[in-house]
């Protein structure tokens, strides 16, 4: 919503300094608060202060150019009337009142101010309705001064407390008084206990450093003591949100109670009292990083040698990866005999799954459904036995906004995926402190490994552990020495997760498929380009021998890389099911190339356009019948169900027969639906179609249904070309079409199979490298 004066401040800045000659560009009049907007009235304090180089930044150069020309801004000092409008234009930002733009420091602007202060907690060290220089810069952000939406007013008055005791100090920033806490508060919290150890203006650095930690060490508190050390304490717990605690200068028995309860919950040293392990804990996420372990995590190797090493060091379990990255040099992965080598030393396993995990656009539904096959098939190709845990990993510094429009669903995707993989494992996750618990009290994950390392995570700041923590990740160190040496992280284990010591026996993997040499995507691309052109199929557009039905959507090279950009499903599918990649794949990429397209005006048969027939089925089940701009194309109005969709082209009663045949013969882990149930149907076909990842992964099933119904052996590793060709032909139905169709998608089947699949399998997986030079 637009605010008047706020539109009114933007005016102001374009009229006075226009088109950004002076160095403030120009805003937009739209009456609405924004970092922009202040970085703007930043800019222009600096004009006029008559600082040269302009920035959207209130730093030192900024402050002393204040300090120097207006070190106590009223009504006899302000340097200009703009200078005044700066200011009366921020505080309409900020909400409160500035009088009129008008230059005129009067009895509103003082009024406003001495509001403002109050706010902050800093009426004591600056008191009056001057404008000191740090009220200024903190003018000048988007903080807020009251408790808004999640905060609450206990964590205000803490933070109004800290900013009337430190306000005055140095290299204190005023901190904002909303109820949160922040990087900004947990910073400004260390600054205050070095401030209250006597360290002097230039030495105290907010960070938790020697001199700090040694400080604290020598500040033990226990019940009976009392002052602003407690104080301290006392908000620590606070923000870390530590039940029926208040803020007290006083320590009592009952916050020595609760004292306990948090220390044995993070499986510290229960005394109830503060002492300097409990004191790292409520201030960085890692805690007391001297603290000795049970649990590790590494990325090397565990050998004999090192299995010793870190047994005698007192470690128990640890944590190794299922897979390598691809295209990384990185060598991570747990070795053949490497599970059995640590199980011989005392050692226990949990598996840790990562690919590319570092950032948001990794995250979503369909990758999380790709990730749980991936990992399935990992995790049983090591021998984990079923109902094992497995850590999924998010190894970046997410915001709040992120884990919800992306590793939510993600997570939801994982749960689909283990479920469609059989559900042989159950789910933890590896991330921050803030994204392991939203993600596990919305029930997709049943344990945290906590990436507690990474203190300056905002995740991480200002978020209190995981109540299902099993896992807490502190700090790298080297174990051992000469072949035992290892470099691991060192883990707290709060005994939530014990890991394997036993293990199945993996199942073969000879002559499995493995994943596509990337190097190699140009060349098959053009590969089936020509395949196709050859047989009618050109770049794009529809097939020579099609009727006048429209277009196809999507180009052969398109179609390639959209493959390829899923290989680690389709090889995941591959090695779980024991069938050949290029069957899956040939399915696949051969309906989406002929996914068609056409206006209504051209259709011809409007059953047969792929696009008509998935909006006739979203209408049926949204408005209850066919409608009515598609009953023109037909002689009557028809319930139109179902319809095949998606990558594969399934329909959607199909995908249930096929998936509950899937759970007949154990392949599957889900609950039968009934294909002649709309409301069944429906909640398969939505996901045939939107979900492209549960698409690709049906398609597998489906031809073990058909193989089925067909009297034909499940498709394996050593299926005939005859009866792969049967199976192509099934999946489009058994007439003189589908077999004369089947014929021409065994060429493309062919060169997934012989010229690449085929091949990588043979050479890749004894390590040669295939790439090209």
């Amino acid at each position: 919503m637009a605010d008047e004066m706020v539109l009114r401040a933007q005016r102001f800045i374009n009229l006075t300094y226009p088109n950004n000659v002076l160095g403030v560009p120009p805003l937009a009049e739209n009456g609405q608060t924004s970092w922009t907007v202040m970085y703007s009235l930043t800019r222009a304090l600096q004009y006029e202060l008559g600082i040269s180089s302009l920035s959207n930044s209130f730093g030192p150069a900024t402050m002393a150019a204040l300090k120097t020309k207006c070190p106590s801004v009223n009504e006899g000092t302000a340097l200009s009337a703009n200078f005044t409008r700066i200011i009366q234009s921020a505080m309409y930002c900020k909400g409160y009142d500035g009088g009129e733009i008008d230059g005129t420091y009067n009895d509103r602007v003082k009024a406003g101010i001495v509001k403002l202060k109050s706010n902050m907690g800093v009426s004591v060290p600056y008191p009056g309705s001057s404008l000191e220089p740090k009220v200024f810069k903190s003018l000048l952000n988007m903080d807020a001064y009251t408790t808004i939406s999640g905060g609450t007013d206990t964590i205000r008055s803490i933070e109004q407390w800290m900013n009337s005791r430190y306000a005055q100090r140095a290299d204190y920033g005023i901190v904002p008084c909303d109820g949160h806490f922040s990087r900004d508060v947990q910073t400004a919290m260390i600054y205050a206990i070095q401030y209250e150890l006597g360290m002097a203006d230039g030495t105290a650095n907010g960070v938790f450093g020697p001199g700090t930690k040694s400080g604290i060490k020598a500040h033990p508190l226990s019940t009976g003591s009392a002052g602003p050390w407690v104080q301290l304490f006392s908000a620590a717990m606070v923000f870390n949100r530590r039940a029926g605690v208040d803020f007290t200068s006083s320590f009592t028995s009952s916050l020595a109670s609760a004292v306990s309860t948090f220390q044995s919950f993070l499986k510290l040293s229960v005394n109830g009292t503060a002492d300097f392990e409990t004191w790292a804990s409520l201030l960085v996420s890692y805690g007391d990083d001297t603290r000795k372990g049970t649990a590790f995590d590494c990325a090397d190797e565990v050998t004999a040698a090192r299995a010793k090493s870190l047994y005698d060091a007192g470690y128990r379990v640890g944590g190794r990866y299922l897979v390598n990255v691809p295209g990384t040099s990185l060598d991570k992965v747990i070795k053949p005999g490497e599970l059995a080598t640590m199980a011989a030393a005392g050692l226990s396993c949990f598996p840790i799954y990562q690919t590319f995990g570092d950032s948001s656009s990794y995250f979503g539904r369909y990758q999380g459904t790709s990730d749980a096959i991936a990992a399935t098939e990992a995790a049983l190709g090591h021998g984990f036995k079923k109902n094992t845990r497995i850590y999924f990993a998010i190894d970046y510094d997410n915001t709040d906004d992120e884990i919800t429009a992306n590793l939510i669903p993600h997570f939801q995707g994982i749960q689909e995926g283990i479920a469609a993989a059989g559900n042989h494992y159950t789910v933890g996750i590896y991330a921050t402190r803030n994204a392991c618990s939203r993600v596990s009290d919305a029930g997709l994950a049943g344990a945290s490994f906590v990436s507690n390392m990474s203190a300056g995570y905002s995740g991480n700041l200002g978020f209190p552990m995981p109540e299902n923590w099993a896992i807490d990740q502190i700090k790298t160190v080297n174990v051992g020495s000469g072949t035992g040496l290892i470099e691991i992280d060192n883990d707290i284990a709060s005994g939530r997760e014990t890991g394997q010591r036993t293990f199945d026996t993996p199942p073969p993997n000879t002559d499995l498929d493995v994943p596509f040499e990337m190097s190699w995507t140009d060349q098959l691309v053009t590969d089936v380009q020509t395949y196709l052109k050859s047989i009618g199929i050109p770049e794009s557009g529809p097939p020579d021998s099609w009727p006048s039905l429209g277009k196809t959507k999507y180009t052969t090279s398109f179609c390639v890389e959209f493959m390829l950009s899923w290989d680690d499903l389709f090889t995941s599918l591959a090695r779980m099911l024991k069938m050949r990649k290029a069957l899956i794949q040939t399915s696949a990429i051969w309906e989406l190339r002929h996914f068609n397209v056409t206006s209504i005006g051209d259709l011809a048969v409007p059953k047969a356009n792929d696009e008509f027939s998935d909006a006739c089925v979203w209408e049926y089940y949204n408005d209850g019948s066919l409608p009515d701009w598609a009953t023109q194309f037909l002689n009557k109005l028809t319930p139109f169900n179902d319809c095949s969709t998606g990558v594969g082209q399934i329909f959607g009663n199909r995908a249930i027969t096929a998936r509950n045949h899937a759970v007949d013969l154990g392949l599957l882990d889900e609950a039968k639906l009934d294909p002649t149930k709309d409301a069944d149907i429906w909640t398969v076909w939505e996901k045939l179609h939107y979900n492209q990842s549960y698409n690709i992964s049906t398609v597998p099933y489906m031809h073990i249904l058909h193989a089925s119904e067909n009297g034909m052996a499940r498709p394996g590793l050593t299926t005939s070309e005859t009866d792969t060709e049967l199976i192509l032909k099934y999946y489009q139905g058994n007439t003189a079409e589908a077999a004369q169709q089947a014929k021409l998608r065994m060429g493309l089947y062919r060169i997934f199979e012989d010229k690449y699949n085929k091949v990588f399998r043979t050479y890749l997986s004894k390590g040669t490298n295939l790439r090209l030079k």
